[in-house]
């Protein structure tokens, strides 16, 4: 490789990106997002979720997540508020009762407890059975979890030692389904390896599944099903109480709900938006319903209200899908290598968004630059290099993550990539360090701007509904130092107390395991919101009195389940 760093660095100046051009994008985004919202049928969707978690709820609650390789059940009682002196004594049980001797302090859910919690892999022939025998299946993995309940009830291991005739419960169902009403869902084709194409009832389903273990015993105390010779899933554990689904919902949406939650109490914090940054991206946030098109009011059955347009749901904004893309290309973020793959994609054109930031993608695209740079600046025949730099998609995001990130020089990084990413057999080329080097450079980048790009796109979307004022004027002055204002008015600074902090739950393996992608999204959030509140006065500005927190949804999808549940109870 040459030895000038000019030379990469030139090559690679497509993807850097700055604060200027990001609060420009995130200007346009808001815009974007207000007439997708009032306009597009396929983003910016309602769902039946009117109410965020208030802090106050209480109850116990079974949960359920389901996703694409794995069903999670288990037991979330909600706590409401409590005493520090009660927060000493909060424990998180997974998989026993309260009395365990396996307790745990459970930090990041202080007002949460957690019981009876199990998991099983979704085997492979389940996914290809008929919709009756995968939800007999589930039906049975959560007759397991309750029939813990009761056993542990009746030796008095729970502190509430009565188990109610009916057991409300909250789903997270990681599946394309219509919703109405909160404990309502249609199922549609589920993808992901799953055979079941047919629109069905989910709870009808949920609930067929299970309704064979709240059969009587028979005279001898014995369910007549455990005297067969069924296989131990499939027999009736013992007399167990019957369930009521109290809530369904997404994975974005209960993640929104868990750390809405766990806020909800918090001096001066809020939960404003719910964030998935995995192998794709999607965000959802609260919206009234005045913003939308009329056509989406009408697609759910909300409760009367003296002002319908006042009221407020949340949307799933599937941010990803094309109606986004104009900013990206107006400020030039798109890149030759971004159309590249966007060509050789699934649905050419259909999310450029989650081409470029997504952790799906994050991997190929690396590959596609590091390709070009091997060929195109170096000389080097396509032929000699790694069989991984030259087939689609062989280079993938956890590679980049977990050995090319980490790596602090190109010097510790060359014999990981000699052995992983060896040369052909007969090749005269061999990594040297500076290419090493340049690998470590262009997985940096890629992921510098999908942090940066999303940063941009979650201060777009809290002012498009209003959390955040964002003014034109705001955007850089070329006649001052760097954009921002070189006089701004003397005033006392503001307390702590007086800031109020948005909280952005996220989740997903890109933006929690990805090194540095985390803290340097929250650094360009801090850039560009400090850019918005820069003009003004502490009472005109009230971006001056924001501060925008990202925190993480640890097992967003049972805990959020729970916390719908006990919303919906209240």
């Amino acid at each position: 490789m040459a030895e000038n760093p000019a030379v990469l660095n030139a090559f690679l100046r497509p993807l850097s990106v700055d604060t200027d051009r990001l609060q420009r994008l995130a200007h346009q985004f808001a815009t974007t997002y207000r007439y997708l919202a009032l306009n597009s049928n396929d983003q910016f969707l309602p769902t039946p979720i009117t109410t965020l978690p208030s802090g106050q709820e209480r109850g116990r609650f079974l949960a359920i997540d389901l996703g694409g390789t794995n069903l999670r059940v288990g037991f979330i009682e909600l706590l409401g508020d409590i005493t520090d002196r009660d927060q000493q004594d909060i424990v998180a049980v997974p998989n026993g009762s309260h009395n365990s001797r396996d307790k745990l302090i459970n930090v990041d859910q202080p007002r949460i407890r957690r019981t009876f919690e199990k998991a099983w892999p979704i085997g492979e022939h389940l996914k290809m059975d008929k919709a009756e025998d995968l939800f007999a299946w589930i039906g049975d993995c959560i007759a397991e979890v309750v029939a813990d309940s009761v056993r542990a009830s009746r030796h008095g291991e729970l502190e509430d030692d009565v188990i109610p005739g009916e057991l409300p419960m909250g789903v997270t169902f990681s599946f394309p389904m219509i919703q109405h009403s909160l404990a309502e869902a249609t199922l549609m084709p589920m993808g992901k390896g799953f055979a079941i194409t047919s629109n069905l009832n989910l709870g009808k389903l949920l609930l067929a599944g299970y309704e064979r273990h709240i059969a009587p015993p028979s005279s001898n105390g014995i369910s007549p099903d455990a005297q067969s010779n069924k296989p131990a899933k499939r027999r009736k554990i013992e007399k167990l109480p019957r369930l009521k689904i109290a809530a369904i919902t997404n994975d974005t949406v209960a993640t929104l709900a868990s750390v809405a939650y766990t806020v909800k109490s918090r001096p001066n914090s809020r939960v404003a938006m719910g964030l998935i940054v995995g192998t794709g991206t999607n965000a959802t946030i609260p919206m009234k319903l005045a913003d939308l098109h009329p056509s989406k009011q009408n697609q759910l059955h909300l409760p009367q209200a003296d002002c319908l347009e006042d009221v407020e749901i949340v949307v799933n904004t599937e941010w990803t899908i094309n109606g986004t893309a104009p900013p990206l290309k107006k400020l030039g973020f798109i890149t030759k290598w971004d159309r590249i793959l966007d060509e050789a994609s699934e649905a050419p054109g259909f999310q450029p968004f989650e081409y470029m930031t997504a952790g799906r993608y994050l991997g190929e695209l690396a590959r596609l630059i590091i390709l070009e740079f091997f060929k195109e600046e170096l000389g080097i025949q396509e032929i000699d290099l790694p069989v991984n730099l030259r087939q689609r998609n062989a280079l993938t995001t956890a590679f980049l993550a977990t050995v090319v990130a980490p790596s602090r020089s190109g010097v510790l990084l060359l014999p990981q990539l000699c052995e992983l990413l060896p040369a052909p057999k007969g090749s005269g080329w061999q990594w040297s360090v500076n290419e090493a080097e340049a690998l470590r450079t262009v997985a940096r980048l890629v992921q510098r701007r999908s942090a940066g790009l999303i940063a941009a796109a979650i201060i777009g979307l809290l002012g498009c509904t209003g959390e955040l004022e964002l003014n034109e004027e705001r955007t850089l002055d070329p006649s001052t130092p760097n954009g921002v204002a070189s006089h701004i008015p003397e005033e006392e600074p503001m307390l702590r107390t007086d800031i109020e902090d948005l909280v952005v739950a996220y989740t997903g393996g890109t933006i929690s395991r990805y090194p540095q992608f985390l803290g340097t999204c929250q650094n360009f959030i801090d850039e560009l919101l400090s850019r918005e509140a820069s003009h003004g006065t502490n009472e005109s500005n009230k971006n001056r009195k924001k501060s925008i927190i990202l925190k993480e949804a640890v097992d967003g999808g049972i805990i959020g389940a729970g916390v719908l549940a006990g919303t919906a109870c209240a």
